[in-house]
């Protein structure tokens, strides 16, 4: 029997992907740090745990060994994914994240002969950063196939963000904003710039952030010039601004640990259940060839009840040996109709 091994299983994410996992039938072993917690996870679904940090080599490798395919889920990802890709090359076992962070995206991407040789696949990204949008992305770039710039729109409404995701934007606030330019990805400063959007409901103020399109767009459509953005609330981005000035104190190891340590403290393990099942979020792709502008929206589910659908829907089809080897985004290995499969989510062209 095929089995999948889940590390990271008992954070906020991790939780919900388990308890979808385990309603479509796959066969799991939990793993992470904490042998307390993932006890008490696999005895609530009657599953096996192994637990090791991903320093531990040997236990890594024995735990891969056991399974075909790892569902990544412990961030801040640019601490850990290239431990357990690499182990995944090593034991010849394909990789998925749900990541956003760029560095592993781009990292990953330059895995690709390796993993091809390994025979296994590397699907950073597996959940709402980037499924939704890089489906929608390639949607949108088919319908203007000589395209050279992209902005991608992204508005979450009555949802929330996990500890997990504040850590990970913690850990990467040294690397500031990032967008593609002639190809490369290039830093600029945070909340570089803004645009007034309008998805339906009237015009919301959006900044520039370093989303993981700015990787991946790239990889799946070849669009050389990429810019995402993304609506905060008033507070946050005017802290996203004041980074700018006191940026060299929050980017030591110390300070940004010290934030971690509060976040654990002062934020919700996430969106409650209630958020999981009403919220919902809206994306606009707009690719452009300097004479011609295409753009298309998509509604989807809330975000962390999204990343555990397309998570473990990418698992099943690795499983039944739907997959391509070496790096992929979701739009390469599964189409830009992919995203179409799920629950909630509406693609109209604008």
């Amino acid at each position: 029997m095929k089995k999948v091994l889940v590390y990271g299983s008992y954070g906020y994410t991790g939780q919900l992907i388990v308890e979808q996992a385990v309603k479509s039938g796959l066969k799991l072993i939990l793993a992470g740090r904490d042998e307390n917690q993932l006890r008490a996870q696999a005895e609530k679904y009657d599953l096996q745990y192994r637990a090791f940090s991903l320093e531990n080599t040997a236990a890594l490798d024995s735990a891969l060994q056991e399974v075909d395919a790892v569902l990544h889920c412990a961030g801040p990802f640019v601490l850990t994914y290239r431990q357990m890709a690499e182990a995944c090359i090593r034991n010849k076992k394909h990789y998925v994240d749900i990541s956003g962070e760029i560095e592993g995206f781009e990292a990953l991407a330059a895995m690709d002969e390796d993993a091809k040789r390994a025979g296994v696949m590397l699907l950073p990204g597996g959940g709402f950063d980037v499924v939704p949008s890089d489906c929608l992305i390639a949607y949108t770039a088919g319908k203007l196939p000589n395209a050279s710039n992209l902005e991608l729109y992204i508005k979450s409404i009555g949802s929330g963000v996990s500890r997990g995701t504040a850590r990970s934007g913690i850990e990467n606030s040294h690397r500031q904003g990032r967008i593609r330019r002639a190809g490369k990805i290039v830093s600029v400063p945070n909340v570089w710039d803004s645009k007034l959007v309008d998805f339906g409901r009237g015009p919301s103020r959006l900044v520039s952030m370093g989303w993981g399109d700015v990787s991946t767009a790239y990889h799946s459509t070849g669009i050389p010039n990429v810019t995402v953005y993304m609506s905060f609330p008033k507070a946050m981005t005017s802290a996203m601004k004041l980074t700018r000035f006191i940026g060299p104190v929050l980017y030591t190891r110390a300070a940004r640990d010290i934030i971690k340590w509060l976040i654990g403290i002062f934020f919700a393990a996430g969106p409650s259940r209630k958020q999981n099942e009403t919220g919902f979020s809206l994306m606009i792709a707009e690719v452009s060839d300097g004479t011609k502008n295409v753009r298309a929206k998509l509604r989807t589910s809330e975000a962390y009840h999204l990343t555990s659908l397309t998570s473990v829907e990418i698992m099943k089809r690795i499983l039944a040996s739907d997959y391509k080897t070496g790096f992929q985004t979701p739009s390469t290995v599964y189409g830009a109709d992919f995203i179409l499969g799920f629950d909630g989510v509406q693609r109209e062209d604008m």
